[in-house]
Parts: C-alpha cells; sequence; structure tokens
C-alpha cells in the first residue's frame, strides 16, 4: 500500500527556518529599511544572513506573503 503523498514544503530548499525567511520579508516590507539594514537588524538579534538572501527571499516569497495577507484581511 503507497503512503500517503505530503505536499512540498516551499522553502524545503532554504537551510533557514520559514519563520526567519517570513521575518525577514515582513521586515522588509513593513519597515522602510534597506536589504543591509535588515541584515544588520537581524544579526543584532543572532541571525547571521546576508542582505543578498534577504533580497532572494523577498523575489521569491514576497508576492506569496502579500497574496495571503490580502486575501486574510
Amino acid at each position: 500500500m503507497p503512503r500517503p503523498h505530503k505536499p512540498a514544503s516551499l522553502f524545503r530548499y532554504f537551510n533557514s527556518s520559514p519563520e526567519v525567511i517570513r521575518l525577514v520579508v515582513l521586515m522588509y516590507v513593513r519597515f522602510p529599511l534597506s536589504l543591509r539594514n535588515v541584515e544588520d537588524l537581524l544579526f543584532e538579534r543572532g541571525i547571521d544572513i546576508c542582505h543578498e538572501a534577504v533580497r532572494h527571499w523577498w523575489n521569491r516569497f514576497g508576492p506569496m506573503f502579500a497574496g495571503t495577507s490580502a486575501a486574510s484581511g
């Protein structure tokens, strides 16, 4: 008997947790910060990411997060 197929996570190829990715994208969108400002703020809180990761995650997940938040509120 085959096992039920789980839907593939959108975050499966990223080393960071989905919570961190969501936080980074929301910080970049919500506040008038540059990519490097987001990088610096997170570094102060113990999250070491590159500003290019912020850009990549925004390009990849920004439209998806915007679509889900617009539909829910």
